[in-house]
């Protein structure tokens, strides 16, 4: 995967985060987002560790920075709760607009703040054309009502994600993957075992509710993450958060494809607004002008 541009990466782990939506409608009655978001995590964890002793690197964990590898861990453990929390409260269009879009935003002044380099014209442009693609795309024909609260726990979902882009950026750049995402997932669900305590699990016993959750946990989790770390290796922290745009894209493709979904006029402006998004913060992510030479970028 090394050999592959990070920006292609990242925009593949896009993809297979977008597969979660249509998973968990395909999912058993009785599966909630909470239980499904915390079930995945743990299979991820535990199927990572097992990739990261068969290839000989959970020797690195000793040399993990562990500042880092806490912020990273915490980062994905909340998205969970407070992207469902923001989804539940304030409905699922402005939930995940909220939470998506304003990742981006976070990333960018949490890089700010380290690097003291204000963000370039390419990135802020491709991120506002991001979310605005974003607001067509999900809230075409949709009716949206607004909450407060609701509003707030998606922010809080979208600075959690940006928190664990920008630590585990720490990481890949130094070279390690398997192990630090290895050990960053498995506290991420060592932390979101209470949610799991009072939850009925019958469903999980059924065909259907196991592949939906092999699917999640491996092909959606462990083996996007591995992906998305790998090519943050290439990529700035920042672009990698504009290039998840992509996942509410993959998500409607499949909606369109899986479900027979058929979004209005407005939605299909808003697919080209992204894709538009998508291909300016690739470009940004190969040139050197998003940070100035005073220090190393995240």
């Amino acid at each position: 995967m090394r050999r592959i541009p990070g920006p292609v990466l990242i925009a593949l782990a896009t993809v297979l985060w977008g597969t979660t939506g249509t998973a968990q409608e395909l999912a058993p009655d009785g599966a909630t987002p909470l239980t499904v978001g915390s079930l995945r995590l743990l299979v991820a964890a535990v199927a990572l560790l097992v990739i990261a002793a068969a290839t000989g690197q959970l020797h690195r964990i000793a040399g993990m920075r562990r500042p880092a590898t806490l912020l990273a861990a915490a980062g994905v453990a909340a998205y969970q709760p407070f992207f469902f929390l923001g989804v539940d409260r304030t409905g699922v269009v402005l939930g995940t607009i909220v939470a998506i879009g304003s990742a981006p935003v976070f990333a960018g002044l949490l890089a700010w703040g380290y690097d003291r380099t204000p963000p370039s014209r390419l990135w802020v442009g491709a991120t506002v054309v991001g979310v605005a693609g974003i607001t067509l795309l999900v809230s075409a024909g949709a009716e949206v009502g607004i909450s407060v609260g609701g509003i707030g726990f998606a922010l809080i979902a979208g600075a959690s994600y940006a928190t664990y882009v920008i630590a585990a950026r720490q990481f890949s750049r130094a070279g390690q993957v398997i192990g630090p995402t290895a050990v960053i997932m498995a506290i991420a669900a060592v932390l979101l075992l209470p949610l799991l305590g009072t939850a009925d699990l019958a469903w999980v016993g059924t065909g259907a509710g196991t592949a939906t959750i092999m699917h999640l946990g491996i092909l959606a989790t462990a083996l996007a993450y591995l992906v998305f770390a790998t090519g943050l290796q290439g990529t700035r922290s920042t672009t990698a958060t504009t290039l998840t745009l992509g996942e509410p894209l993959t998500a409607a493709i499949l909606g369109i494809i899986v479900v027979g979904e058929r979004p209005p006029l407005l939605g299909w402006a808003g697919f080209a607004l992204v894709l538009a998004a998508l291909a300016a913060a690739a470009a940004e992510g190969r040139s050197n002008r998003f940070f100035g030479p005073r220090r190393r970028p995240v």
